[in-house]
């Protein structure tokens, strides 16, 4: 998973020995600093549900949230939204039943694209509907030509090979209808094609309606863009239609009906869901059933996306990346979708190379054919607020619905959806290496032996540490979820021999501390307390990594719960000396951790919430711990590095020099840490060209000596 050049264009599973040994060399350095960083960008780029690592979130939601994603469903043959009829064959061709369009009529609702398709068919006798599938454009043209017709004969036409062939089919004063005609762009649908339907038309005084996939080509012949009615007046027509304006009244008011409509349901769904509503009204049902239909609902109009041969695999592509980057990036979502169809293409065909149009399918229509929308957002990045068109799904669930379907009822997809997971992972972009995990987890709630052998298992055991890191993330999300063997792994992995697993169950316990704090430093110190003793360090030595990987740990989930952690380490500095090493370090990481907005220190910002708001135990667990690390040989020249920092802060803000003021006495107050401190505060005070004067205030305020 390097992200360097050369290491990217090397061959998979190939890496130059200078290339392999550099990157050993810097890795762990690079990672030691960037811990809390890849935490933070965990929190900022997962879905809803890891808020719960946040020290300022409740851990409880974690039962309650899913991903962080929503979607649409839909159940039946959507062409029937507006009304009850049966379904019919795809191109049938023949008189439409009377009685399908009197049933249709009773509960058809208008809307401002309606209208102006009327309008064009009464002048223009012919009317191309453009719109997306399961949007109810087949019914809205069966209602033009009822409308157009005077409530004349309508009747369906077969499919031709090019509108050309179709006047001499339009020889009555019927209304036709050609349903899902397609024209690619080397045989577009062109104006002389229309005006010679036209003018059959108004010879026989027929009338035409025509839909289209929003991808088929027109040559700049007009249409009209088919956008169906709001959710709650179809649902309205459908129920009044049954029971009349008062059973409505007394339904519309329930939460379930309140939470369907939240999740912007196509027609076909909203005909059934309505039919329940009925049956809950009339006493044969009650209101569970509503819940339970949206739950079978979200399952059917998935299988229904993956199995519909009409479908094109690039689009499949684009649903599934739609599910892992729901919520983000339409721009995100889409380029890595076109990555997954090439995959899945090879799968389908490895003799046929992909083809993916560049400027393709308008993305409104894509959008909405995805049962999605989109809306324009800012994203706080290190550089600043960007504007983003965010794209999601409209029903809550779906994304998890279909990676899991893809994933268990579609198995011949696993290697490119793998290859594109470990793609994802490899990726620059914070966003996608943290869906990549996301997407892991979720894969691992429906077959966990499966996404552990295909996915966590390999980045866990790679040379890389990046990919532990992904392999920590992945299974930390998991766990989440509720994945139960996850822990059990995780303890097997903590005290293994395996280094690169030990890294990644440590990191992902250390993510996981603050859902249960407690339970999680046990298993820390455990885990500390049965590894090898580290031999003494001297001052010029370096610090073992495996103590680094610990401290990291603890740094962790020091920063994101602080009490009781900070207590208990405290508690372990002078009674276990297995513990102090790691304990002493994750101090030190963590004193130098700044906050948002004004990026101040956040150590000694606890220590002055700690005073201010009268917490005498935490504010003696950090005096104890800054004693510590002055006088350890081990960090006692990081911990002057990091008060200097906080001293040249002190200069322009008062309100670190009034906390230093506080700490710097209560750690000063014994031999040799005032000595250390003080040599440190006269440098400051006298450095050119800039000497602090906090450092001059402060110095003032240490025990003289005797």
């Amino acid at each position: 998973m390097s992200q360097e050049p050369a290491a990217a264009a090397a061959p998979a599973g190939e890496q130059a020995p200078q290339d392999a040994e550099q990157e050993e060399q810097e890795a762990p350095e690079r990672k030691r600093q960037e811990a809390w960083a890849a935490r933070k960008a965990l929190i900022q780029h997962g879905p809803s549900f890891v808020m719960s690592l946040d020290r300022t979130a409740s851990a409880t939601q974690v039962g309650r949230d899913q991903l962080g994603v929503s979607g649409g469903t839909v159940h039946g043959n959507v062409n029937n939204y507006f009304g009850g009829a049966p379904a019919r064959p795809e191109h049938l061709s023949g008189v439409i039943r009377p009685e399908e369009i009197t049933q249709l009529a009773e509960v058809f609702r208008g809307c401002a694209s309606f209208e102006k398709a009327l309008a064009r068919l009464r002048t223009e006798r012919i009317v191309i509907l453009s719109g997306g599938r399961d949007t109810g454009r087949c019914s809205a043209a069966l209602m033009l030509l009822h409308r157009a017709t005077g409530g004349g004969p309508v009747r369906s036409l077969e499919r031709p090979r090019s509108l050309s062939a179709l006047p001499d089919r339009l020889d009555r004063a019927e209304g036709y209808f050609l349903k899902d005609f397609t024209a690619d762009r080397s045989s577009p649908v062109r104006e002389p094609q229309l005006l010679g339907l036209r003018e059959q038309l108004e010879h026989s005084g027929g009338h035409l309606v025509i839909t289209v996939e929003p991808s088929t080509a027109l040559d700049d012949v007009p249409f009209v863009r088919w956008e169906p009615p709001p959710p709650e007046e179809m649902l309205h027509a459908h129920v009044t239609s049954r029971i009349g304006e008062a059973g409505w009244r007394e339904l519309c008011g329930l939460q379930q009906v309140k939470e369907f409509l939240a999740g912007q349901h196509q027609p076909a769904v909203l005909k059934e869901f309505a039919q329940r509503l009925v049956a809950v009204h009339r006493g044969e049902a009650d209101a569970q059933a509503l819940t339970e239909y949206s739950e079978r609902a979200i399952g059917a109009q998935v299988t229904r996306w993956l199995t519909d041969g009409q479908r094109e695999l690039l689009e499949k592509a684009f649903l599934i990346s739609l599910a892992v980057f729901d919520k983000a990036p339409y721009a995100v979502a889409a380029e890595l979708g076109d990555a997954l169809y090439a995959g899945l293409q090879h799968t389908a065909d490895p003799g046929r190379p992909p083809v993916i149009p560049v400027f393709g399918v308008f993305r409104e229509d894509r959008l909405r054919s995805a049962h999605a929308r989109g809306y324009l957002d800012t994203e706080v990045t290190e550089w600043g607020v960007v504007g983003q068109y965010i794209a999601e799904f409209q029903e809550e669930r779906t994304a998890r619905t279909l990676l899991e379907t893809v994933w268990n009822l579609h198995p011949s997809a696993r290697p490119a959806l793998v290859e594109w997971i470990e793609r994802l992972a490899e990726d620059r972009r914070p966003l996608v290496r943290t869906r990549a995990a996301s997407a892991t987890a979720l894969l691992a709630t429906a077959d966990f032996s499966s996404a552990l052998a295909h996915l966590i298992e390999p980045w866990a055991d790679d040379r890389n540490r990046d990919s532990w890191l992904m392999a920590a993330n992945a299974l930390t999300l998991a766990d989440l979820l509720g994945v139960k063997t996850v822990r059990p792994l995780l303890r097997d992995w903590c005290i293994g021999e395996v280094e690169s697993r030990r890294w990644t169950a440590i990191r992902a316990y250390s993510l996981l501390g603050p859902t249960a704090p407690e339970e999680t430093l046990d298993v820390l110190l455990d885990s500390i307390r049965q590894q090898p003793q580290p031999e003494p360090v001297d001052e010029d030595e370096e610090i073992p990594e495996s103590v680094h990987q610990f401290a990291d740990a603890l740094e962790l989930l020091l920063l994101a719960v602080r009490e009781p952690v900070l207590g208990k380490l405290a508690e372990c500095l002078g009674r276990e000396r297995t513990v102090r090493q790691h304990a002493l370090l994750a101090f030190l990481k963590a004193c130098r951790q700044t906050e948002e907005p004004d990026d101040r220190p956040l150590v000694l910002h606890w220590y002055a919430q700690a005073r201010a708001g009268a917490e005498p135990d935490t504010e003696h667990h950090l005096t104890v711990f800054w004693k510590a690390l002055l006088a350890d040989r081990t960090t006692n020249d990081g911990a002057l590095d990091v008060l200097s920092g906080w001293v040249r802060r002190a200069d322009g803000e008062p309100e670190t020099e009034s906390a230093l003021a506080a700490l710097l006495p209560a750690v000063t107050a014994e031999p040799p840490n005032d000595r250390r401190v003080g040599h440190r505060l006269r440098g400051l005070r006298d450095s050119p060209p800039s000497p602090s004067p906090s450092a001059a205030r402060l110095l003032d305020l240490l025990p003289r000596p005797s």
